[in-house]
């Protein structure tokens, strides 16, 4: 245990680990990790390597990166940029990691994960053990109810790929000193991205995409969390999206102050001019795909309502040659997560509408005809309850 002045001028006591290599470079620790990146799947990184044909040389893959590990011949590739349409059109970069790299970031996450977790703010609910998006829905309700009407709706301006490598370094070895884990962590940071350019270095930014980028996300804003928790702010943050609660517009301008300054001058990252807004539960507000509106409401945002129906669209093409059982197995996981998502918000109407149009696209696909409203309702609705599919108003009981 170590003791010594924080930068806020408190004193702080906590434990410093300098020695986390033995821990990580365990037989173990890698089939645990080589399990989990196998049960998440994904696609090929720069070696173009599957899952599955790592799978296939399973034993002699695990054991060339174990003997990388432990004889320090390990060397962090590239990672592949591929182009993710968003919601609103444009494109975000996601960058993926070789099976290989992914194993390894896995293993050392599942040893430092639990050192960062015991430090962490309550506040922080994303990509966290045991935290979920509807958890941080749920405090910024929480925090309604106590009176903390105004919010600061905050945005960071390209967050992942601002991140400063050497502040995060820093913040990193508040805890760990154990000069491999960074060193192997520094490699994943500069390993470089592989475009249809070519090679580009990456001296700022991690990766979306990569194992271990959501925790070192975490900790790079965990600077912010402390900060505003002890000025007593009212934050809940999910990754880079958060929202910060206060009880009058004053104190909601002044938070606004406060994150500025901790973003430019301790952060180095930038908030976005334009998206970045002063609101209140009346004007209404959308944080974690939930609009919240008029005081008293909530409902999916039109954003996420178009996903939905996209995602039901692409099942329900007329031109698969599957019998419609197959594709209603397929719509019904879509059907439930999202459901049972949003089904805590005020929904029957949007969710009975939405039903209606599901079972529209069933009847098109059964029939092989053009789906029109207020058509193709020959086949009744207790005939596709028969085949098996469901409803979103369930997920409300």
């Amino acid at each position: 245990m170590v003791s010594r002045e924080g930068r806020t001028g408190e004193l702080v006591t906590r434990r410093t680990y300098y020695t986390l290599r033995d821990k990580i470079v365990t037989k173990l620790n890698l089939h645990l990790a080589a399990k989990t990146v196998i049960e998440n799947g994904g696609s090929a990184g720069i070696d173009r390597v599957t899952i599955e044909e790592f799978c296939e040389n399973y034993q002699q893959n695990m054991r060339e990166i174990y003997r990388q590990l432990q004889e320090d011949r390990y060397e962090a590739s590239p990672v592949l940029r591929v182009m993710i349409p968003k919601d609103d059109g444009r494109k975000r970069p996601l960058g993926i990691p070789t099976v290989k790299d992914r194993i390894a970031q896995a293993a050392v996450k599942r040893v430092i994960e639990p050192i960062f977790e015991k430090i962490f703010c309550e506040c922080s609910y994303g990509f966290r053990p045991r935290k979920s998006q509807m958890d941080a829905i749920d405090k910024v309700e929480e925090y309604k109810e106590q009176g903390y009407k105004w919010i600061l709706d905050a945005d960071i301006k390209g967050y992942f790929d601002n991140i400063d490598h050497n502040l995060l370094m820093e913040f990193i070895t508040e805890r760990i000193n154990d000069g491999w884990v960074l060193r192997i962590i520094k490699s994943w940071l500069t390993a470089g991205v592989m475009t249809e350019e070519g090679y580009k270095p990456t001296k700022q930014g991690t990766p979306q995409g990569g194992v271990i980028s959501p925790l070192l996300a975490n900790i790079y804003l965990h600077q912010l969390d402390q900060i505003m928790t002890k000025r007593g702010y009212k934050i809940v943050r999910f990754a880079d999206d958060f929202v910060i609660l206060t009880k009058s517009k004053k104190k909601a301008n002044r938070a606004l102050e406060v994150v500025r300054e901790i973003a430019e001058e301790r952060l180095k990252l930038t908030l976005h001019p334009e998206k970045t807004v002063i609101t209140n539960f009346g004007e209404g507000f959308i944080f974690l795909g939930f609009e919240f509106i008029a005081w008293r409401y909530k409902r999916p945002r039109k954003k996420a309502i178009k996903k939905f129906k996209d995602k039901i669209r692409k099942k329900t093409r007329r031109q698969q040659p599957w019998p419609v059982e197959i594709i209603i197995g397929a719509l019904n996981p879509i059907i439930r997560g999202w459901g049972n998502y949003f089904g805590n918000g005020n929904v029957k109407k949007l969710f009975r509408k939405l039903d209606k149009w599901v079972r529209m696209r069933i009847r098109s696909y059964i029939e092989k005809k053009k789906a029109i409203k207020h058509q193709n309702k020959r086949i009744p609705n207790a005939v596709l309850r028969q085949k098996g599919l469901k409803s979103l108003l369930t997920t409300l009981s």
